[in-house]
Formats: C-alpha cells, structure tokens, sequence
C-alpha cells in the first residue's frame, strides 16, 4: 500500500490579543475599532454608563426592562417593524444590565454593517417605549421570577448577594429586580430612566471584525454620530462594603435530592496586581477537571459531576488620579452541587483541600499546566469577534487600559507558583468564607454544623 506523507505541524505564528485603535465621534461618543481580516460578522458592543445603583428607590429592575425595550420600536419603526428590519440584514441585536452599566450586543454580516448600525443608532437616539410592549415586557419578567427562584444556582446566587453586602447595597438585591419592584414599573419610569442616563457622550462603542473596504468612520458618522445628548451630570459611586465572615446560610428545599454549593467573599478586582496571580492559582484550584477541587470531590470521592473556582468583577471605577487604586471589587466564588446525603462530607473535604492548600501549597506541574491552557488556549478562545469585542467592551466597563489582556498573558506567563499559591490563598481563606447551601435542611443541617465552619442558618427556599 502506498500511503500519502504524514502532515507536518507548521511553525507556531506569534499571537497577541488585538490592539483596538481608539477614536471618538463629534457627539462624545467613544469608538474602539479592531480590524480582524477574515471575521465576515462583525461585532458591535455599546457601554452604556447606567449602572443599577442610579436605579430609582423602588424600582429595582428598571434597567433591565429599558434594556429589553430599546429594541421593541423607535421613532421611526413599530417593533414589529423594527425587528423585521434587523432580520433583513441578517443580524441579531440583544441587550442586558448588569452592576457597571447596560450593554447593547449587534452582530451583523459586514456587508449589510452600515444598515445594521443605522438600526442600532435609532434603538439607542429614539426607542419609542410604547406604553404596550413595556406592559408585556414587565409580564415576561414577572414570568421569569418563580422560575429563578425555583433554579438551585439562581436562589444560591440570590442569597449569597443579601448575606455579603448590607441591604442598602444595591449589590444585595436581585440583578434583574423582585416581583414587587418589577410590578411598580411602568412606561414613564422606563423613560425617565433613560433620559437621566442614556447619551453618547458617556457611551462607548467597540467595533470588531474584517474592516477592509468599509468606510466605517462614515457609517459610524451617519447612524450613532446622529445621536444627540447632553452632558453627565457629577454622581458619586457608592463604596462596595461586604461582610465575609465564616458562616453558613442553608435555603430549605423540603424533599431535594441534591445540595448547590456556593461558597464565596469579595476581593480586589482586575486593577489589583495581585490579579494575575490569582487567576493562575484560582485555575489551579477549581478551574477545569484536573484542578485540585475535582481530583478529591469528582474523582477520588464521586461526590459531584464538578466543582469551579472563579473569580468575577462585579464592578470597577477609575484609578484614582492621585495615584490610589480603583475602588472596585470581585467575588472570589466556588460552586457545584452534590447528592444530599454526601453535603457533609463533600463540604468536609473541601476545606481540607484548602486548608492543604495553605500548608503545602500548589505545585510546579499544576503552575504550568494552568499556564499552558490559560495562555495557550487564548488564540482559540478569540477566534470569533464577539469574543474580542466582548472582552474589550469588558475592559471599557471596568476602566482597564486598552492593552489590558494582551498584558494579562504576559503577567501570567511571568507569575510563579509562590506567587500563585500565596493569591489564591489569600483569596479563599478557610475561616473568611460564606457558605449558601441550597438543599433540604432537615438532611444537611445537623452534618454541616458539625464541620465547624461557621454558624449555621436555616431560611426558607
């Protein structure tokens, strides 16, 4: 038999995350475009400046409906129009609020970009709010809210937010409001919420795909530089005050089978130089299969189907000019779930891991096996311009430098396995951790206080 020649694995090309090139329109508005040959979809991320914090008293989940409402018409569509008009250009628009602000996401053919920007341009200069869709738009959420309530990892997420922060905090409350703040809002509350906080001059607009041929700084002149709006007005951020200390709160679920774990606190968040580090060590411990969470829990002891570590900015403000630090934060996380009759023992094991963790620390295999997928997996895992505009509209939102993440590989390339261990140690102290356990109290209560690690509350689900 005569076979053909075996391929050959080519030279490695050097990669680095794309440099976006940084400009603004006549009207305030910031653009960040990308040019990334081949990348025939391109992709648009709009920051909009309305964190929830700025939401009315009472309101809680305005912004999440004026989000869903920008694209139910404008002043020149109905929104069955206007929806028609999206899908004629073969494009998808969605929009959400979170802590740092409301995100509107475009994704669109680059032929048919200038059209689908002109859409985007009206969405945001002049949505309609029709008395109508906001009414259907609350009935959705209202909808929405058993269903969260009854998803263990919603309720966990839900309940650890009220037990971090002080109730005053907006970051205690549910992202996307509860059934008697949803209820209270109407048409006039989603308008003024957007004319109190909606302009282009305190917008960002990130810009990615294959550019060549495009004439983008005049479609960008023609849809979104029609944007009119006036100045910011000054407000205050208020500070992120959490409590950590060790306890365990148990969300009763009469009958469950199975116990979700969250356990959590707060951190630095990505302008700490300890972040590198702590990416590294927090991938070490939870952050794949092979991590040290899933070897005892998964593997050894067939407690779970897996068991993450992860850390997430919850909100970033600006690096003071004095030369202080950004006053934002992270929450340092570790979720999964686990068969009701094993919550004590699993929970058992993995302080133990921890505290081995502290003891002996994280090796080298485990330091350079986490650098090689973190580092290495990085061309794959922006291969797509969503991906790069996401993570670039990420670094506006958290008022991080353009170079950030290109940066990030750099430093987590650099950062050894002390410095690794001494990060992720530091972000999961045994003794300064909440444990929301979402299961049937009657099963797990009397196991888990018995671990001692911390006191122990029963609510209801």
């Amino acid at each position: 038999m005569t076979f053909h020649p075996q391929p050959q694995g080519g030279a490695p090309k050097p990669w680095a995350f794309p440099a976006p090139e940084r400009s603004e329109l006549s009207n305030g508005l910031t653009v960040l475009r990308c040019h990334r040959p081949g990348q025939q979809v391109v992709a648009v991320e709009i920051n909009l400046d309305a964190p929830l914090d700025t939401e009315p008293a009472g309101l809680d989940g305005v912004a999440t409906i004026m989000a869903r409402a920008l694209s139910e018409g404008t002043d020149k569509h109905t929104a069955e129009e206007f929806a028609a008009e999206l899908e004629r250009c073969g494009a998808t628009l969605d929009a959400h609020a979170d802590h740092p602000g409301v995100r509107v996401s475009l994704e669109v053919p680059v032929s048919r970009l200038p059209k689908a920007l002109g859409l985007l341009a009206d969405a945001l200069r002049a949505p309609a709010f029709p008395d109508g869709e906001i009414e259907r738009l609350v009935r959705n959420r209202l909808d929405e809210i058993p269903h969260e309530l009854a998803n263990p990892a919603r309720r966990a997420s839900m309940a650890l937010a009220k037990e971090l922060f002080p109730a005053e905090s907006r970051m205690s409350r549910p992202r996307q409001g509860t059934e008697e703040t949803i209820e209270g809002i109407d048409a006039a509350a989603v308008r003024a919420f957007y004319e109190a906080h909606i302009r282009p001059s305190t917008a960002t607009a990130v810009v990615v795909g294959d550019l060549a041929g495009v004439d983008l700084d005049q479609a960008l002149a023609d849809t979104l530089g029609a944007w009119t709006g006036g100045p910011a007005p000054q407000r205050s951020v208020p500070p992120v005050i959490a409590d950590d200390t060790g306890r365990v709160v148990i969300v009763d679920r009469p009958g469950a089978v199975q116990t979700q774990l969250l356990i959590g606190r707060i951190g630095a968040d990505r302008h700490d130089r300890v972040w590198p580090a702590q990416v590294l060590g927090t991938y070490c411990l939870g952050g794949t299969l092979t991590s040290r969470l899933d070897r005892v829990l998964r593997e050894e002891k067939g407690y779970t189907y897996g068991v993450r570590a992860f850390g997430q900015v919850l909100r970033s403000t600006p690096p003071s000019p004095a030369g202080g630090g950004s006053a934002g934060a992270s929450l340092l996380a570790i979720s999964g779930s686990v068969a009701t009759e094993v919550t004590g023992p699993a929970l058992d094991d993995l302080w133990t891991v921890l505290r081995t963790l502290k003891e002996e620390g994280l090796t080298d295999a485990e330091r350079d096996v986490a650098v090689q997928n973190l580092v290495g997996v990085a061309p794959l895992k922006y291969e797509t311009a969503a991906a790069v505009a996401g993570t670039l509209a990420d670094q506006v939102e958290q008022h991080l430098p353009d170079d950030f993440q290109a940066q990030l590989y750099a430093r987590l390339a650099e950062a050894g396995t002390v410095e690794a261990t001494a990060a992720v140690v530091s972000a999961f102290p045994a003794d300064r951790l909440v444990t929301v356990l979402v299961g049937d109290a009657s099963k797990i209560e009397e196991p888990v206080r018995a671990l001692g690690i911390g006191e122990v509350r029963v609510i209801t689900g």
